[in-house]
């Protein structure tokens, strides 16, 4: 089985994230403001983890991980905040929340390895 690294993962939501906002820009009002902060915080997952890929150290790697989880936390509060307000339609939207959030567990499984290995090195 042919698995999808967590950078062409991340980079593909990306690209969701981007056509989503796309659509919202075309909403009046209030869609718009959302998904400027959905924008920002969607696409910025990938682009920490490609960061994390030219790391330095463990810990710099770490750190790089650390703020990608923290956006995707960030892009998973704003698209709830989008189907749960009723701004858009929750079967369009449901995908790439879940997404989202699988990639949230990726994150939070592999800074765990992370912070075990640097554990042991110490």
């Amino acid at each position: 089985m042919n698995q999808i690294s967590i950078a062409d993962r991340t980079k593909a939501l990306a690209i969701r994230i981007v056509k989503a906002c796309s659509f919202l820009d075309e909403k009046p009002g209030v869609c718009r403001t959302l998904s400027k902060q959905l924008l920002r915080s969607g696409t910025s997952i990938g682009a920490n983890v490609r960061e994390a890929q030219s790391s330095q150290s463990d810990k710099d790697f770490l750190s790089k991980l650390e703020i990608a989880l923290k956006e995707e936390r960030e892009t998973e509060y704003w698209l709830e905040i989008l189907i749960e307000s009723e701004l858009v339609d929750k079967n369009k939207f449901d995908s790439l929340l879940q997404e989202t959030r699988e990639i949230g567990k990726i994150l939070v499984s592999s800074t765990r390895k992370v912070k075990e290995k640097i554990n042991k090195l110490n």
